[in-house]
């Protein structure tokens, strides 16, 4: 599974890596905190190359793409792929962002609406209450051990350098340590069809992502049996749930094509 085109495009001041897989109606991937293209997309750009043209980011700070000394933000990350998207001159299309990426397709559809077809969230937030209880303060004490061990490997295949990867962890961190809820506004703009996911046992809480539906109009659901991510990805110990990533990108298909 090899991609079409690979590269990188200067972006508000630094270089994004993207890579591109298939060919048919563009569908963008952003991935998650700590993460990359492949990490968090590997099984679903298996499924889905043939159908689609798959556009896949490395935001700042993450994988093969350039690092910002200045913090974080959601806003930030959907300005860069609204960028990025227009050097290489795709002028609209639907958005798949998992986790932290889940908040960046949303900033892009209510600052970017333009430029959206359809929307897919997979286990993102609005509100610092819609986490699972104690979340926040396992943040504020978190360590750089702490990182899963899987996301320093990849990090570091990708990135061999370990004062970028510590840059990383320092900046993921404290935009989750500093993250101040979003207006109901944010959710509210949201003009483009859109299909929230998440997890029973997500770290988000399965109300929380029923919250979300409800602000924007005519949403779609899908609360999935599993933790964070398992529904599209291996989970941290390389284990694959094959049946419920099948059954997670038909829908996100039929979703996607109707």
């Amino acid at each position: 599974m090899d991609p079409v085109e690979k590269g990188y495009k200067k972006v508000n001041g630094i270089q994004l890596y993207y890579e591109i897989y298939g060919s048919g109606k563009p569908l963008v991937l952003i991935h998650g905190g700590g993460s990359s293209i492949l990490y968090d997309f590997k099984e679903v750009i298996a499924r889905l190359h043939n159908q689609f043209q798959l556009i896949g980011i490395d935001l700042q700070n993450h994988g093969r793409s350039e690092h910002r000394d200045i913090p974080e933000t959601f806003e930030q990350d959907a300005h860069d792929v609204a960028a990025l998207l227009k050097e290489i001159h795709i002028e609209k299309a639907s958005f798949w962002g998992f986790s932290n990426g889940g908040n960046t397709v949303m900033q892009i559809a209510h600052h970017y609406p333009g430029i959206v077809e359809k929307l897919i969230v997979a286990s993102a937030f609005y509100k610092r209450a819609g986490m699972i209880d104690g979340f926040f303060e396992g943040m504020m004490e978190a360590t750089f051990e702490s990182m899963p061990e899987s996301l320093k490997i990849n990090f570091l295949n990708l990135n061999p350098d370990f004062s970028k990867l510590e840059n990383l962890f320092d900046k993921d961190c404290k935009r989750m340590q500093t993250f101040e809820d979003w207006d109901d506004k944010v959710l509210a703009s949201i003009e483009s069809p859109t299909l929230f996911i998440s997890g029973d046992r997500d770290v988000m809480k399965p109300e929380h992502t029923v919250a979300m539906w409800r602000l924007v109009k005519d949403a779609r659901m899908m609360i999935l049996p599993g933790t964070h991510g398992v529904y599209m990805m291996a989970d941290f110990d390389g284990s694959v749930n094959e049946n419920l990533i099948n059954f997670t990108v038909k829908e996100i298909e039929i979703f996607l094509n109707n």
